[in-house]
């Protein structure tokens, strides 16, 4: 691990002359790829300076207490010290492991999220609905962009299916723990006698790829275009703006309506296919790695129920860290931070055991 940090402190001091560097300087392209360079591993570098000035207090307080004609008190207080400095030690280790783990290279990416209601009728369509709203305010408490892309609502205020894009730093790090399977148990509006019911909701969050990582043929995909429809069928525009893509060999269909503009209908429809196609890749790839080294946390499997909503007792569980919350109000109303903070570190401590 050291060995490695030396490295990175090297090549850290390397980036910091050439971002001084007056020729880089003039290209602008050149200079803001290094200074990224730079910001990626500064946590490391501030990390790893704390961890050696520990670890030089730590060894001078070890000599000290090797001492033998040391004054009692000053021993008392060396041990003391000696103690602090050694968990200290301990947690500046982790730390560093944690942050030389290797990054998901998609975790800066803005989020292309899908909500679809599941098996349970119009009581799943309000849930979709609740898990919509759940997500967006989540976003608003980051202060990330929410573009909606697509919304097929029903009659009672339902969604059968939303897909929304969320843009800003660090979206699709924290956002990419929600793809699964969520679960309702609460008296639905629509029932009369009081009973239970059980309902379904699947999202998937899909990082936005650019057009370089995923090539599209363009004679692949075919394009239809249509009236946007709003609740009922009825007509919200008057002009064909609507678009439909269906890429041929993957069956994929993506509809996309929000915009008034049919060419950036066209924009955002191919951006969710690119999404769409890399997702494919990525879980044909997932496939084929064994059980064993996968994170159950991060796999992001679209049929695995990951969460249940409990309404009566006000509970969330999460099933796969095992986690139970009693705010299920605030959780609703976006405050997600507790249980995605659960998730990473439960996430890294998976990673951890094959570092």
């Amino acid at each position: 691990m050291l060995d490695k940090l030396d490295f990175i402190e090297e090549k850290y001091s390397e980036l910091s002359l050439k971002v001084s560097d007056p020729e880089i300087i003039a290209d602008q392209n050149q200079w803001r790829k290094y200074v990224k360079e730079m910001s990626e591993i500064e946590p490391i570098i501030n990390k790893y300076k704390e961890y050696k000035k520990v670890k030089k207090d730590f060894d001078s307080t070890k000599e000290m207490l090797g001492e033998s004609g040391l004054d009692e008190e000053l021993r008392e207080l060396a041990k003391l010290e000696y103690s602090e400095l050694e968990d200290k030690l301990e947690a500046c280790t982790k730390e560093l492991q944690v942050l030389l783990l290797p990054k998901d290279p998609n975790d800066e990416k803005n989020v292309i999220m899908e909500i679809r209601a599941g098996t349970g009728g119009e009581e799943a369509a309000l849930f979709a609905a609740n898990l919509l709203r759940m997500y967006m305010r989540y976003a608003e408490r980051k202060n990330w962009k929410i573009e909606i892309m697509d919304l097929n609502e029903t009659g009672i205020g339902g969604v059968k299916e939303a897909v929304m894009m969320i843009s800003g730093r660090g979206a699709y790090s924290r956002l990419k723990y929600e793809s699964g399977v969520h679960r309702v148990q609460r008296v639905p509006e629509t029932e009369s006698s009081g009973r239970i019911h059980t309902s379904a909701a699947t999202v998937a969050v899909l990082p936005e790829i650019d057009e370089v990582e995923v090539e599209i043929n363009p004679n692949d995909v075919r394009v239809d275009v249509f009236r946007s429809s709003g609740n009922g069928g009825q007509s919200v525009n008057t002009t064909d703006s609507a678009v439909r893509l269906t890429h041929e060999p993957t069956g994929i269909v993506v509809t996309c309506q929000d915009e008034k503009s049919q060419l950036k209908n066209k924009e955002k429809a191919f951006k969710v296919l690119r999404a769409k196609l890399y997702d494919l890749k990525l879980q044909e790839v997932n496939k084929e790695i064994s059980q064993e080294r996968r994170s159950q946390v991060g796999s992001g499997d679209r049929s695995e129920r990951i969460r249940t909503y409990n309404y009566p007792q006000g509970r969330i569980t999460d099933h796969r860290i095992g986690l139970t919350i009693y705010k299920l109000d605030s959780f609703l109303d976006g405050e997600l931070d507790e249980v995605i903070a659960a998730l990473i570190t439960s996430d890294q401590a998976e990673k951890l055991k094959n570092f």
